[in-house]
């Protein structure tokens, strides 16, 4: 609990992936990849339950060999590539609520962003909470440094390259001037959970943001970026004494 408000994390783990077959129980460090949001809700001090929604009984005992609880599998439907992932999400709180358990916060935590730490979800919920008068979700974005807008460009029919945002390049900003800009990097979402019922989303005009460092912004989607997570963590505490 966070104050007086029952905190529920979420971890969404489908069997089915096309872009790395199996990744949400891929090893990393020997920890199946849908571990490590687990172990990051168990690490957190506001956390009041940890529940693995799959589609999959295999994930479902994996995912209780590690601490969390799987009370259900996600109904087929639920578990599409097109099926929305607030349809799966508003499935879990359903099921929670009719068996006698409703929460004031809802904790989305995924395993496809295992470098998230338990006190990074107390951070965010402790800002969260720090926010309500003008927040009711929270979630991490990252900063885009190498990759800003201001230097995207353009490929014409004739392949050939101009700015995106500037009228040519002469008038492309230099770096230290740019407005710093985020992006949404899946590490963590949290939400009031009535406030989650009403928009099906955590991202809307009472969203509040948590930085993330740039290091724990990798996702997994493909191989190269399992292979980049594992190299992050076998050197982890000379990242963390870089940034």
């Amino acid at each position: 609990m966070i104050g007086n408000a029952r905190v529920l994390a979420l971890i969404p783990a489908r069997a089915g992936s096309k872009g790395l077959p199996g990744k949400n129980i891929r090893p990393l460090q020997g920890k199946p990849l849908l571990a490590w949001p687990i172990a990051a809700a168990q690490a957190s001090r506001y956390v009041d339950r940890v529940v693995l929604s799959t589609d999959s009984a295999e994930f479902a005992r994996i995912g209780r060999s590690f601490g969390a609880d799987a009370p259900f599998l996600r109904p087929a439907e639920l578990a599409a590539d097109t099926a929305p992932s607030s349809a799966a999400v508003v499935h879990a709180l359903d099921f929670l609520a009719a068996h006698g358990e409703t929460y004031d916060y809802l904790v989305l935590l995924e395993p496809t962003s295992p470098l998230t730490e338990g006190s990074d979800v107390d951070a965010a919920l402790e800002s969260l909470v720090a926010q309500r008068a003008h927040a009711d979700a929270i979630v991490s974005v990252s900063e885009l440094v190498s990759s800003h807008p201001a230097f995207a460009v353009r490929i014409g029919d004739d392949g050939r390259i101009s700015p995106y945002a500037a009228a040519d390049f002469t008038r492309l900003p230099r770096r230290q001037d740019t407005e710093p800009v985020f992006a949404l990097d899946g590490s963590l979402y949290i939400s009031d959970v009535a406030r989650y019922r009403e928009h099906l989303g955590f991202c809307h005009a009472r969203t509040a943001a948590h930085r993330m460092p740039h290091y724990k912004s990798h996702e997994v989607d493909d191989l190269v970026d399992f292979l980049c997570i594992e190299a992050i963590l076998a050197h982890l505490d000379e990242v963390r004494a870089a940034t």
